[in-house]
């Protein structure tokens, strides 16, 4: 029977892309990672360029599309920096045709790899003991002593674990000779981990046939293997693991809570530790709990202002102490970035026979360290196909934001001071060989087109040794410049595909069902639930607001009169609570939304993606309707749409979040503000001298005009208004319904009770709720109502010095 095409593929070739495969071709003088030497498909392309030639090229935009969706709705991003140390967060920019490596050529660069791994373990840890490296000239000592990335309270202090380095990263490219150089070691706190899955599952979405019915190997073993580890690296059973991230601010702080959630290991800032006795400790609602393994994401340096830098705001004072008692292990060491130096692979071939008695594997790209007469005199008169750069810097050149001088690029009296200028500050200056990588499709303008690439690959220690990740990921230049490898000069990022030429084990990161435990969740951060708590105040303020605004709006649209008595009685309400009616969207409500997706990227590996998702889409409809949104009808139906993308954020959180401690922070801070908005709504609009038409206004935005009419068989009046906002336990609007959920919610939380005693926040919560209770309708008054709001106001800071100190 003959094979019929797969869905969506034409049959006719003229509707086919182009043959793409065809009608690419390699440049001149470059390897190519698709085509050989002589121009034919590499056998482990063949395959995969087959069918992309068979698609259409409406079938390769959806395709592409699936993917772009995918990055979108998981919320990837990166941080780009601009002028005057602004940043932005930008879409994480993906190039959708993976690079495709067999499987066997890639076992010959894992063992080189493993093999430089061992040696940058030997070597850092022969820099902070012995130091015989510099004792018998195998490393200049300025190297050591004049670097920046050498943190002498490190010295001899042995890592608890016994290792050094736990987790690397190697930049790697591959020549004009095909053969493969490593271009820069990654070992301070290598970062891209979690863009690479991120990668694959983009990708896996894209060619979700191909995937499948090519054996490409996975990457959850390796993850699995590496977490395994960190376990192995606990101390006792009731320690902890956890990233450790200089916070939302970095450019890659998606992949720190990504591969927390991933791992199920806590998230932490420098500010939610502290060492006490020696231990580190994690501050938790539940008081202080140790921690033993920290998987650093920012630099050592920054790791302990009392030690290290001084004006390090995002570490931990008393952290290098922890270390000296063996009770902390860091991923990687402290001081470890000292090897990411760029004049070091001019010493790593000696350096390796003399450590581990073989050359090394795989050659760094060709380095000159100019602080030496000969190689000085090398580079000044090979000036033309050098770069010249920092000596210390820790980034590739292409990496270090223009702080390297390319060669061929200067004129003939430039280069002319070039001997002079290595003269001068020989020491501080490194010449490295200039980079002609190999290029990679890419799909540019709908064809196959090539573009540089490097790979950045990723090494972890596991409880068997060392063991690379079968992949990471391709950096892509957006033009034939390497220097546009870098993503913050419009560089993409690839998959990578190692191909077996048989199945390959599918792995998960999930337990076998027959070892099956429900694992507890760990005890919440005080900052996570100082975070929490506000973000459920936030969204609250902002749907209170939102409902005041609809219904002043709908009003005005039927009279155009702001000064109505009605409008401008409510206008001096809201102008009393800080929200401005200089637009039909004021700024005030955008501060508020805002601050809740502030409180929430605080937390991003506490929420899921649709949370994330819904609660951006408000703020960014919010922006825009500020700039285009008219009062009267206009706003009111602008309102309205907000309020229902509103309600999706919170009936996601309310449906989906873990009812565990940091949900009923969440939760206690949106009932505490409802209850401040109903208590100053009510008094504010329920007294003697309110217009006519206020209690019917507080129905409105109570969202409880029908359930009056049901429940009362009365007009509207004021003592009726009172029972059901301020007095009815069954109302979810009500006041009284506010305080007794938080009295709930309080009974749940950690120490609500100490030596048999409720704590002072629950004692307040029920002083509050119990003196409530017991009020009738006659009773409310305005003086009441201004001491409620001050009560309420109370039990948030009492809050706040129970759990969130």
């Amino acid at each position: 029977m003959a094979k019929q095409p797969a869905a969506g593929r034409s049959q006719k070739p003229q509707d086919r892309s182009a043959a793409l495969g065809q009608t690419y071709k390699a440049l001149p003088g470059v390897a190519d990672e698709m085509l050989d030497a002589d121009g034919n498909i590499r056998p482990v392309w063949q395959n995969f360029v087959a069918a992309i030639d068979r698609m259409t090229p409406a079938e390769l935009h959806e395709r592409f599309a699936r993917a772009d969706r995918y990055l979108r709705d998981a919320g990837v991003f990166y941080r780009a920096y601009g002028a005057a140390g602004s940043s932005s967060d930008r879409a994480w920019p993906f190039s959708h045709i993976p690079v495709l490596i067999s499987d066997a050529e890639w076992q010959g660069l894992a063992e080189g790899l493993v093999q430089r791994a061992n040696l940058l373990e030997a070597i850092v840890a022969d820099i902070y003991d012995r130091n015989s490296l510099v004792e018998e000239g195998f490393l200049p000592s300025a190297l050591v002593a004049s670097n920046p990335e050498f943190l002498r309270p490190l010295v001899g202090i042995k890592p608890a674990g016994g290792h050094y380095l736990h987790f690397c990263s190697f930049e790697i490219g591959r020549g004009p000779d095909g053969n493969w150089w490593v271009l820069a070691d990654r070992t301070q706190a290598p970062s891209g981990a979690g863009f690479a899955l991120e990668n694959r599952v983009a990708t896996a979405r894209a060619f979700s046939d191909l995937y499948a019915e090519t054996h490409v190997h996975r990457l959850a073993s390796f993850f699995g293997a590496f977490r395994d580890a960190l376990q192995g690296n606990k101390q006792t059973n009731e320690d902890r693991i956890a990233v450790l991230t200089p916070g939302p601010a970095n450019e890659t702080y998606f992949e720190h809570a990504y591969i927390a959630r991933y791992l199920g290991i806590m998230l932490l800032e420098g500010e939610d530790l502290a060492v006490i006795n020696g231990r580190v400790m994690v501050r938790t609602v539940a008081g202080p709990k140790p921690i033993s393994v920290l998987w650093r994401r920012l630099d050592a340096a920054y790791a302990d202002p009392l030690e290290l830098n001084q004006s390090s705001h995002i570490g931990t004072p008393g952290m290098v102490q922890a270390l000296r008692n063996g009770s902390v292990t860091f991923v990687n060491a402290l001081g470890s970035g000292i090897l990411e130096t760029r004049a070091l692979p001019a010493f790593l071939p000696s350096i390796c026979r003399h450590l581990l008695n073989e050359d090394l594997a795989i050659p760094s790209i060709a380095t000159w360290w100019c602080g030496q007469k000969a190689e000085r005199e090398h580079v000044a008169r090979n000036v033309g196909r050098m770069v010249i750069g920092p000596a210390f810097s820790r980034l590739p050149f292409f990496d270090d934001n223009g702080q390297s001088v390319l060669g061929s690029t200067l004129r003939s009296s430039a280069r002319e001071k070039i001997t002079e200028w290595l003269e001068t500050d020989g020491a501080k200056l490194v010449g490295q060989e200039a980079v002609t990588l190999s290029t990679t499709p890419a799909i540019v303008d709908g064809k196959l087109t090539p573009r540089p690439m490097s790979l950045r690959v990723y090494a972890a220690r596991t409880r068997d040794g060392w063991q690379i990740m079968p992949g990471g990921f391709a950096r892509i230049g957006s033009g034939d410049d390497v220097a546009a490898i870098a993503m913050q000069s419009g560089g993409s990022a690839a998959d990578v595909w190692i191909v077996s030429d048989k199945p390959v084990e599918r792995t998960s990161l999930l337990p076998a069902e027959e070892n099956f435990t429900r694992n507890m969740p760990g005890s919440l951060p005080s900052r996570a639930a100082d975070n929490l708590f506000w973000l459920g105040r936030y969204i609250e303020r902002a749907e209170g607001a939102l409902r005041i605004l609809r219904a002043w709006h709908a009003r005005f649209a039927e009279t155009a009169d702001p000064e109505q008595p009605l409008l401008a009685y409510v206008t001096e309400y809201l102008a009393a609570t800080d929200v401005d009616m200089d637009r039909g969207v004021p700024e005030s409500l955008l501060r508020s939304i805002d601050s809740a997706v502030y409180s929430a990227s605080n937390i991003r590996d506490r929420f899921s993606p649709d949370g994330w998702l819904a609660l951006n889409d408000l703020a960014k409809t919010a922006r825009r309707f500020h700039d285009t949104v008219k009062p009267g009808d206009d706003a009111s139906h602008a309102m309205t749409i907000l309020l229902r993308k509103l309600a999706g954020f919170a009936g996601l959180v309310h449906e989906n979040m873990y009812r565990f401690t940091g949900w009923r922070f969440l939760t206690v801070g949106r009932f505490l503000e409802r209850g401040l908005h109903m208590t100053r709504l009510l008094g504010h609009m329920s007294g003697e001298d309110a217009p006519d038409g206020a209690l019917d206004m507080l129905l409105e935005i109570g969202d409880n005009v029908m359930t009056h009419r049901r429940r009362y068989n009365v007009n509207t009046a004021r003592l009726t208004v009172t029972d059901l906002l301020a007095l009815d336990p069954l109302n979810p609007r009500s006041i009284l319904f506010q305080l007794n959920e938080i009295r709930t919610e309080v009974e749940q939380l950690p120490n609500a009770f100490v030596n048999g005693q409720m704590s002072t926040f629950y004692r307040e919560a029920m002083r509050l709720h119990s003196g409530l209770a017991v009020m009738t309708p006659e009773t409310m008054s305005e003086e009441i109502y201004q001491k409620l709001e001050a009560e309420l106001e109370k039990l948030s800071d009492v809050l706040a010095r129970t759990y969130l100190g």
